[in-house]
């Protein structure tokens, strides 16, 4: 009998999402900092710097990004029951602001927000892009979750300003961001300092060097200061982001040296990515065989992935003490379905229908069967091997 071919498992997640390269988050742990104006224009300085750019407001009970982009009133057309981004100033971009207008508030509870939330994700037509931009709304809540795990984020800038409560705040959403497994681009310092469009000089409103002293603390890139010039405000003001207004201001020439380390960043983060797996496939004895980007190729026996499962179900969050019994765990057990989590875990849908563990790329490799790895005392031939 012909040997059948590995049947292949993983999903791709949001079709939506799979010709984007770098889906990145803009986000702070309070509100005020002027997150959403360091991503609008984050994202036009890509754009002109020849990059395919979306701006996705994530903002639902604020959005901002409409009147930004100088597009109120607009609203975006469906085709084939997908959303067609509003392009202002060459970036693609969708908002709950131009699906409610400008003057309508959102009164929604949380799961009608989400729900907008997975309608972004799932059914808008980005097309290929180099960058999605995600504008989040301040705090750590669902939507940062949300994102996290279902957009595949290549990383997270954090944005602040000077002050040492916005500090503090900011350093929450970082650890925020790093508990989800979510890579840090960078912090950026906002308002650092005002410049007088007369002059030219920079006088200090607030305490300096604040975003630097936090990026060195938490060992994350720091991306750099912008000023807080009248120029930004009046480019938010009129609907023309800052190097659409005057690109050769103090706060333009800031943003595009933040842009150039920005970039940066995310390329490092996207060759260390790389490593995660390609392919997931079963053979015909029902093992799965993870292809992985450095060349390794992973075999897992369903059963003792099932026994290994890090939920809260299987597993005591506070002891550490393993709680699901062996022998409850059919020796048949199969993966069904596996889902990819973010860019740094996979979710395994088994047979008994458990699907709740999160399995951390690393865990993964602990985990392993394949015979280089059993040789070299995997954790998986250690402990629950069959």
């Amino acid at each position: 009998m012909a040997k059948a071919r590995p049947s292949p498992l993983l999903g791709s997640g949001h079709a939506s999402l799979a010709r984007i390269r770098h889906i990145v988050a803009v986000g702070s742990g309070k509100g005020g900092v002027g997150k959403s104006t360091v991503a609008v224009n984050l994202a036009v300085a890509l754009q002109r710097n020849g990059d395919r750019v979306g701006l996705l407001d994530a903002d639902i009970y604020g959005p901002s990004q409409p009147g930004l982009l100088g597009s109120q009133g607009e609203a975006p057309r469906v085709h084939d029951e997908m959303i067609l981004p509003v392009r202002r100033h060459g970036v693609a971009f969708v908002s709950m602001g131009l699906v409610a207008g400008s003057d309508t508030p959102v009164i929604w509870r949380a799961p009608m927000a989400m729900q907008m939330i997975h309608q972004f994700l799932g059914n808008v037509a980005w097309g290929e892009l180099d960058y999605l931009i995600v504008d989040l709304p301040p705090g750590t809540g669902d939507v940062q979750l949300t994102l996290a795990q279902q957009a595949s984020l290549s990383g997270a800038v954090v944005v602040t300003t000077p002050q040492q409560v916005a500090l503090d705040v900011a350093r929450r959403g970082l650890r925020m961001f790093t508990q989800v497994d979510v890579p840090i681009v960078g912090i950026i310092e906002n308002m650092s300092g005002f410049v007088c469009s007369h002059c030219g000089e920079v006088t200090d409103i607030f305490a300096t060097g604040g975003g630097q002293r936090l990026a060195s603390s938490m060992e994350v890139p720091y991306l750099g200061s912008l000023p807080l010039d009248p120029e930004v405000m009046q480019s938010g003001e009129d609907g023309a982001p800052l190097l659409v207004r005057n690109a050769e201001s103090p706060a333009a020439r800031a943003l595009l040296a933040v842009t150039e380390r920005f970039a940066a960043e995310v390329a490092a983060l996207a060759a260390e990515a790389a490593a995660g797996p390609r392919e997931v496939t079963a053979n015909e004895a029902g093992d799965l065989l993870i292809t992985w980007g450095d060349g390794h190729q992973g075999v897992h026996k369903p059963y003792n992935l099932r026994l290994n499962c890090p939920c809260a179900e299987c597993v005591d969050e506070r002891t550490g003490e393993r709680r699901l019994d062996p022998q409850r765990v059919p020796l048949d057990i199969a993966v069904q379905r596996v889902v990819p989590v973010g860019r740094y875990a996979l979710a395994f849908e088994f047979s008994d229908g458990h699907q709740t563990g999160i399995y951390h790329f690393d865990l993964l490799r602990q985990l392993c069967e394949c015979d280089s790895c059993r040789g070299g005392g995997s954790r998986a031939a250690e402990a629950f091997s069959v």
